[in-house]
């Protein structure tokens, strides 16, 4: 795999941390919950109230070999969306880190799919726009 795609493997792999996955096993096996841990070296992964044929368990560890897939069961949070509709109101003072997962506006303001971190009026400015693409995202 080249730089740039294992970047984006990467990258797309830090974008079903927290989410609601389906982990099927080479057995069969199905598993699903909220992905909390993940290897990149093996991945082997954490995951958090997981349902395995009709049974709730709290916490199930799930080894890399025995993985056949792992289906995100969310859309995604398209973080780009959001930078290019931050791009418009803040020209030149939005810079998007695909491979980092978030974006910072004005060298102080971060922005992540979970939230916004900063202080002052321009955190202020930044936070509407974000909890509005939130608000448009799940309704879409």
């Amino acid at each position: 795999m080249s730089t740039m795609s294992t970047k984006r493997y990467i990258s797309e792999l830090n974008n079903f941390i927290d989410r609601i996955v389906k982990v099927i096993t080479m057995r069969g096996t199905v598993y699903e919950g909220k992905l909390i841990g993940l290897d990149f070296s093996n991945l082997n992964i954490c995951l958090s109230d997981v349902l395995i044929e009709g049974e709730k368990y709290p916490r199930v560890v799930i080894n890399g070999n025995a993985i056949s897939e792992i289906i995100l069961k969310e859309k995604p949070f398209d973080l780009k969306g959001l930078s290019d509709r931050l791009s418009k109101l803040f020209p030149n003072m939005v810079k998007y880190y695909e491979d980092a997962g978030f974006i910072m506006v004005m060298d102080r303001i971060k922005v992540t799919a979970e939230g916004v971190e900063g202080s002052g009026p321009m955190y202020e400015r930044v936070k509407k726009v974000y909890d509005q693409y939130v608000i448009e995202q799940k309704s879409a």
